[in-house]
């Protein structure tokens, strides 16, 4: 793994929204004294969520809130690659998946595609509006190549479609989720092949039972398991 850095542009504070706090509260109750810096990890995720990335102010304040060492939560944030450590996009964070079941199916055409937008990996484009990615297997490789677009997964993605989708949000617009083919979860590509006989779902191929395995013969009782 790369070394990740915290960003050389800093803002001069961070405060907690009143909503956040509130959250971080529920978080922190949730382990036993003692016990609460173990909600570091979902409170740093609520400061990305409402900053868009974690800041190094906000790394001190998470540190003076959980009662930890500030270079504990620094580790914590630079380690998990979830977490944001530079500014990001106002519309969109896109990360394409560049690992093997994509890439077979076409992720480096995405990959290009993000490259002529928007230009180097891991960085702002010129407008301010994407920042983006390539990043490891994101758990949906039946239905490569595929992205995840502000935390929502979209899959089975062309080049064609993947353009479209920036375009919407690019104009400020949240495409839905899911398979551009429109398949259902990770259906099997044109539809089932086996087992696709309406009868072994409606009864009407079942036979009826005459003996039951392993029945006691009739008027005779069936011995007891010793």
């Amino acid at each position: 793994m790369s070394v990740r850095r915290l960003s050389p542009n800093q803002p001069a504070s961070f405060a907690f929204s009143a909503e956040t706090m509130k959250q971080a509260q529920w978080w922190i109750s949730k382990y036993p004294d003692g016990r609460q810096q173990s909600a570091v990890i979902p409170i740093l995720w609520l400061v990305q969520k409402q900053e868009g990335w974690v800041s190094e102010p906000a790394i001190r304040a998470v540190a003076e809130l959980l009662k930890m060492a500030t270079i504990r939560v620094y580790e914590v944030a630079t380690f998990y690659t979830m977490f944001m450590l530079e500014p990001v996009g106002t519309h969109a964070i896109v990360q394409v998946c560049g690992t093997t079941a994509c890439q077979s199916r076409g992720s480096e055409a995405l990959l290009e595609v993000c490259r002529k937008r928007f230009g180097p990996d891991s960085h702002r484009s010129a407008d301010g509006k994407f920042y983006w990615q390539e990043v490891e297997c994101l758990g949906a490789c039946s239905n490569a190549p595929m992205a995840a677009i502000n935390d929502r997964y979209y899959e089975d993605l062309t080049v064609e479609g993947f353009e479209k989708l920036l375009d919407e949000f690019a104009a400020g617009r949240t495409p839905p989720p899911g398979s551009e083919i429109g398949r259902q979860g990770s259906a099997v590509l044109g539809g089932n092949t086996t087992l696709n006989d309406s009868k072994l779902y409606d009864g009407s191929a079942a036979k009826p039972i005459k003996k039951l395995p392993n029945a006691a013969p009739k008027g005779k009782a069936k011995a007891p398991v010793a």
